[in-house]
């Protein structure tokens, strides 16, 4: 029997506002996500790539369709249950890099295993095993001020690892760092994906990042246009489809349109 897809996305929409002001961020949206896979979501701003990206997240609700995780509707997960699954799923790497400016990096690293309930002082071992695996235990009592901003964006990842998550959601990663330093958090993000397994999906503009995907993409006004996935994803698309070519921290998604 086959396993159900990782994530399985089927109609998805979501708008914001009413009457003339209503937004429509994204619209009808289908495709599956299997286990290892590393995929770009690619658009220009305002195309509805980091709504879609909270969406597969679940930090934010689709008004309509259905999202399924491992086979199970999301929509039966709730409060405990919902927090639960996604902080022993899911890892975040975003480009305003989130971190509390008055703790220390590993305070920083540890912060999802103390919301998850784990105690001290396997939180201190966890969080240093993490920071070693980012070449960053030398910084664990550093202010996170005191970073460069290629080494607050490797906290982040090992703050992304630390719960060993099967699935890490990375929004534009690379924004915030020049060219060199952004190669090398790519790297560390691809190695991730190659070498222990975990699913890599990637919210960018960025048409080189993505290229080094298995998979892109592409979003426009909150539609796919085109998917260069396996046959194995259904995906809803456009005419536009035929002429292209190309894809938190709990943030509020009406400021997240893009």
């Amino acid at each position: 029997m086959t396993a159900p897809p990782l994530i399985e996305a089927r109609n998805i929409s979501k708008s914001y506002g009413s009457g003339q002001s209503r937004f429509d961020a994204l619209t009808n949206v289908s495709f599956e996500v299997r286990e290892g896979e590393s995929i770009a979501i690619v658009g220009k701003s305002g195309s509805g790539k980091s709504t879609l990206m909270h969406v597969l997240a679940l930090l934010d609700s689709p008004d309509q369709g259905s999202l399924a995780l491992e086979g199970v509707d999301t929509q039966t997960l709730r409060g405990r249950m919902l927090n639960r699954t996604r902080n022993r799923t899911f890892g975040f790497v975003f480009q305003q890099f989130f971190l509390t400016a008055n703790q220390t990096v590993l305070e920083n690293v540890m912060l999802p295993l103390k919301i998850a309930g784990i105690g001290r002082a396997e939180r201190r071992r966890r969080g240093m095993a993490a920071l070693e695996q980012l070449d960053l235990a030398d910084k664990a009592k550093n202010k996170a001020t005191a970073l460069s901003g290629g080494q607050k964006q490797r906290a982040v990842i090992a703050r992304a690892l630390i719960n060993n998550p099967r699935i890490i959601f990375a929004d534009e990663p690379t924004g915030n760092l020049d060219s060199v330093t952004g190669e090398v958090v790519e790297d560390i993000l691809f190695t991730l994906n190659r070498e222990h397994g975990i699913t890599l999906i990637i919210v960018t503009h960025d048409h080189e990042l993505a290229s080094r995907c298995d998979r892109r993409i592409q979003i426009r006004d909150g539609r796919i246009i085109s998917d260069d996935g396996p046959s194995t994803a259904s995906v809803t698309t456009t005419s536009a489809s035929n002429g292209d070519a190309e894809t938190a921290d709990n943030t509020s998604t009406d400021e997240e349109r893009a």
